[in-house]
C-alpha cells in the first residue's frame, strides 16, 4: 500500500529530516508493536520505551542542536509522531505531548538561560515533559483558570488543581498555566516551569480512560509550591498568548496522531478485505465493502496532506492558526470515521479485545477533544474566515 514516503519527497525534506521518519518508523513496527496492547492494558508506557525514544533521539527531533536535539522542527517531529501512531497511539501522545506542548514553548518564548537548563535534560529523556492548563472549569477557556501564582520577594508561591495532565506521573518539567492576577481573566496568566520533587507538588493518576490508555494522565495538586521567579516563561501576564501559540503546535501534533492511527486501521481492514472470504470470495470484493476501503484511504491522504502543510507553515513562521485548526478538525474526525468502518469490516471479530481496531477505535474518540474539541476548532476556523461582522 502506497505510504507517505512520496509525499516527504515532494515535500523536500533532508536527508537527515527523512531519515529521522525512518528511525521512528522502524522503532515502531520492530520493539514497540509487540508491546502496544500490553501498554493499553497496563496503561503505563514502560520506562524502556522512554529509554529508546531518547536513544534514538526522538525526544529532541524539534530541540536545537545546541541544547542536544537534532533542529528539525516541526514537520520532522510531526512524522515521527505519525509512525509512532501506526503501532501505539498512546506513546505517539506522549511524546507529541513531550515535544510540543512542553519543549516547544521553552524553545520558542524561554530566555537563553532557560533554554540551556531545561532543554537538554528533554532532549536527552532525563525529562520528559508535560503541560498543565485544564482545571474542572477551565478547558477551553483560559480565562477560568483558578490556579493563583502570587509573588514573595523572588518566588511565585503556587496554589490550584489541574486536571487530565498527559505524562503526569513521569514529567521531570512542567509548564503550569497559573493567574498572577485573578482580576484580569486570561491577560492575567502566566506561564511557569515547575520541576518535579519541588515541595507542595502532588501528583494523583488520573481515572481509567477509554482509550490512549497508555498515555498515563494526571492531577498536579499545588499547595504553597514556591517557584523561582527564573522559571517564568516569557513576560509575567503574557501566559496566553504563549499558550495559544503552543496549542497550534499541538493541534499539529493531534492530527499527526489521528493520521498514524488512521492509517494504521486502514491497512489492518485492507489485509482483512483481502483475506476474509463469504459466499466463496474475499469480501473486498464486494461492491459496499470495495467503497469503504476508498472513501477510508481518501480520508487518511487528505488528513496526511492537510497536516503536513499545518507543519510547513509553522517551520516556515508563516500564519497557520486556520490550517493547524482545519488540520486537527479534519484529521481527528476523519480518523474516527476510519477506525469505526476497520471495525465494521472486521464484523464481530473487530469488537474483541485481541483485534487491535478495537484498541485503534477506542483511542480516535479522545483525539476528537484534546488540543481544542471538534466544536472549538469549527469555532476557530470559523471566526477566521469570516473576520469581524
Amino acid at each position: 500500500m502506497p505510504d507517505a514516503a512520496g509525499v516527504l519527497t515532494e515535500l523536500n525534506m533532508s536527508e537527515e529530516q527523512a531519515q529521522t521518519r525512518v528511525i521512528a518508523r522502524e522503532y515502531a513496527f520492530a520493539e514497540l508493536a509487540p508491546q502496544a496492547a500490553k501498554i493499553d492494558a497496563d496503561q503505563k508506557i514502560p520506562p524502556q520505551v522512554w529509554t529508546r525514544l531518547a536513544e534514538l533521539k526522538l525526544m529532541g527531533v524539534n530541540i536545537d542542536a545546541t541544547c542536544g536535539g537534532l533542529g528539525f522542527g516541526t514537520l520532522c517531529a510531526a512524522t515521527a509522531v505519525e509512525e509512532l501512531a501506526r503501532v501505539c497511539a498512546s506513546t505517539a501522545l506522549s511524546l507529541s505531548t513531550h515535544a510540543f506542548m512542553c519543549a516547544a514553548p521553552i524553545t520558542r518564548f524561554g530566555s537563553d538561560a532557560q533554554r540551556k537548563k531545561f532543554l537538554p535534560q528533554l532532549s536527552s529523556g532525563t525529562a520528559i515533559g508535560a503541560f498543565c492548563m485544564t482545571e474542572k472549569d477551565a478547558g477551553c477557556d483560559a480565562g477560568g483558570i483558578k490556579t493563583a501564582a502570587k509573588q514573595t520577594t523572588d518566588k511565585l508561591k503556587l496554589n490550584g488543581v489541574k486536571k487530565f495532565v498527559v505524562n503526569a506521573a513521569e514529567a521531570g518539567l512542567i509548564l503550569v498555566a497559573a493567574s498572577t492576577d485573578e482580576k484580569l481573566g486570561a491577560a492575567g496568566i502566566t506561564l511557569l516551569v515547575v520541576e518535579a520533587g519541588t515541595p507542595g507538588v502532588e501528583v494523583d493518576t488520573g481515572n481509567e480512560k477509554m482509550g490512549l490508555r497508555g498515555a498515563e494522565w494526571g492531577e498536579f495538586t499545588f499547595k504553597d509550591a514556591e517557584i523561582p521567579l527564573a522559571n517564568m516563561i516569557g513576560a509575567r501576564e503574557k501566559g496566553f498568548g504563549i499558550i495559544m501559540e503552543a496549542q497550534l503546535g499541538g493541534r499539529i501534533g493531534m492530527a499527526a496522531i489521528a493520521v498514524g492511527l488512521a492509517t494504521a486501521a486502514l491497512e489492518a481492514a485492507v489485509i482483512q478485505a483481502r483475506t476474509r472470504k463469504q459466499f466463496g470470495k474475499p469480501i473486498g470484493t464486494f461492491q459496499a465493502v470495495a467503497n469503504m476501503i476508498a472513501d477510508m484511504t481518501a480520508k487518511v491522504e487528505a488528513a496526511r496532506l492537510l497536516m503536513y502543510r499545518a507543519a510547513l507553515r509553522r517551520d516556515d513562521g508563516k500564519s497557520h492558526v486556520r490550517e493547524s485548526a482545519v488540520a486537527k478538525l479534519v484529521a481527528t474526525e476523519n480518523c474516527v470515521q476510519v477506525c469505526s468502518d476497520a471495525v465494521q469490516i472486521f464484523g464481530a471479530s473487530g469488537c474483541e479485545k485481541p483485534s487491535p481496531v478495537e484498541r485503534y477505535y477506542r483511542s480516535a474518540k479522545m483525539l476528537e477533544i484534546g488540543e481544542g474539541t471538534s466544536q472549538m476548532l469549527r469555532l476557530v476556523i470559523s471566526r477566521d474566515v469570516l473576520g469581524k461582522l
